[in-house]
């Protein structure tokens, strides 16, 4: 399994359309946009498009050193399956900041983590890669890094 690699690229150089993706998903946060239907046509650029880059691509804060992770889980619908990714967490020395968990649908749980990185022993795509090797955890996206 090769291993993930994250750069910190000015956004200068990036293809247009990592930009576009970008300001898609800023519209659907702040509210400007229903959905990636209308935010795509918004940007200009497609909804396949869109669903190409979307989890390859996010914005970061000034700081190279990043402090906050915030990741959306998902997993099996089972008793103790969230405190299994906690315990991963806890292990890295993070400090969650907030979780936000919805009612499982279809024996899936889903939830968003924000994580305090600044004291993690590890870094945090080994984080998500332990994370993610879990068996109960179907599917891990980091949603944004500050």
């Amino acid at each position: 399994m090769r291993e993930d690699r994250f750069y910190i690229v000015n956004e200068k150089v990036l293809p247009e359309i990592f930009l576009k993706v970008i300001k898609v998903k800023e519209l659907l946060y702040t509210g400007q946009v229903k959905d990636i239907t209308e935010g795509a046509r918004e940007v200009g650029i497609s909804r396949s498009a869109y669903y190409k880059y979307k989890d390859y691509v996010y914005p970061m804060s000034e700081g190279v050193n990043s402090k906050k992770l915030t990741m959306y889980v998902s997993v099996s619908h089972e008793a103790g399956s969230l405190s299994r990714v906690l315990d991963e967490v806890a292990e890295a020395k993070g400090n969650i900041l907030t979780i936000n968990q919805d009612i499982p649908i279809n024996m899936t749980c889903y939830c968003t983590i924000t994580i305090d990185v600044s004291s993690m022993n590890i870094q945090v795509n080994e984080l998500i890669e332990r994370i993610t090797s879990i068996p109960i955890v179907k599917n891990v996206k980091v949603f944004a890094m500050e």
